[in-house]
């Protein structure tokens, strides 16, 4: 059985199955919501995303020639805190954690910057915030790269990407599990 493919090469069950065994032998076990519930399923398919977005970075660094180098991005450096974490999706932030992740987000990413006037405006807007242009502009572009490198990979998974039913994305409203109540 398949849980998905990506690019046309399958991604077994089994794969979903090992991945969710390495997170209930962990200390944190009692933190995951049981298996077989709703939220069990949902766990399942939040680790689908996973897997097919590790294989989409690998596909994609292999057909652009991207490696992992001494120059490669730490991955604080990508991610800095918890805003940028959460700017850029906890299913791409996981994918960060790979040093052959953080290489291909430095090729997608490295022509994006911030222009001028949109470093200028910020600081009108939030004068005080930052103590140099130098930071603020740092800052904004860290942004509009998570945003461009989250834009690019979800172009990348949608074209790549086969789900096989009960492996949808977690937030997909066609999957039975995916309640939204406030």
């Amino acid at each position: 059985m398949i849980a998905a493919t990506v690019a046309g090469r399958p991604v077994p069950v089994s794969d979903v199955d090992a991945r969710e065994a390495v997170l209930r032998s962990s200390p944190q076990v009692a933190a995951l919501p049981r298996p077989h519930t709703s939220e069990g399923r949902q766990l399942r398919r939040w680790l689908t995303q996973i897997l097919v977005t590790e294989r989409v970075i690998a596909a994609e660094a292999a057909a652009l020639g991207v490696t992992v180098t001494d120059t490669t991005p730490p991955e604080s450096a990508l991610l800095p805190d918890l805003t940028a974490r959460l700017e850029i999706g906890s299913v791409a932030a996981a994918a960060l954690s790979d040093p052959l992740a953080r290489a291909l987000y430095a090729h997608i990413t490295a022509g994006v910057d911030v222009a001028d006037g949109a470093v200028a405006d910020y600081h009108r807007r939030n004068p005080g915030r930052f103590t140099s242009d130098a930071a603020l502009a740092e800052h904004l572009r860290g942004a509009v790269r998570r945003r461009a490198f989250r834009i690019w990979l979800e172009q990348r998974r949608a074209a790549l990407v086969w789900l096989a039913p009960g492996y949808e994305h977690p937030g997909d409203p066609r999957q039975p599990d995916n309640i939204h109540r406030h």
